[in-house]
């Protein structure tokens, strides 16, 4: 008995370490809302990152963001952040990020601003080399994005 529960503990830990956060060179996608307080629409973003995973637990991105236009007002964002991840089911982890990110503001005044970032997620591992991730990220303590994105491990 005792040892038919190894072997599936075993089993089990080896299906969650080939379904974790992604390690080595990855490159993704997402689509999202941005809000920022005090205006009253949200409008669509888009951007793309690229990250390196040390391990299941921990990684580094870089990305970059359009995170809306508004009237004659575009936003875009350049990021660099850390991201910490722990898996909660064999093909579900969680994460967190936290980083710096700085925003180019596009506007009769072209205004740049640059400052802290973070935000939380939940990833979905399809196979080995390919998931997709929701995120809630806050690029300024006046605005919220949130993402959907698909993340391919090279």
């Amino acid at each position: 008995m005792f040892k038919k529960l190894a072997i599936a503990a075993a089993l089990a830990v080896a299906a969650s370490s080939s379904f974790a956060a992604p390690t080595g060179v990855y490159a993704g996608l997402d689509l999202g809302s941005t809000k920022i307080d005090d205006v009253d629409d949200s409008k669509t973003s888009f951007g793309g990152f690229l990250g390196y995973g040390f391990n299941q637990f921990f990684s580094a991105e870089v990305g970059y963001r359009r995170l809306g236009k508004w009237d004659d007002v575009t936003v875009n964002q350049t990021q660099l952040s850390v991201v910490g991840s722990y898996p909660i089911a064999p093909q579900f982890d969680i994460f967190g990020r936290i980083g710096y990110n700085h925003l180019d503001i596009d506007n009769s005044f072209d205004g740049n601003r640059s400052g802290g970032l973070y935000g939380i997620g939940v990833s979905y591992t399809f196979t080995p080399n390919i998931s997709a991730r929701f995120e809630v990220q806050k690029p300024t303590s006046d605005s919220t994005n949130y993402g959907v994105g698909i993340v391919y491990k090279f």
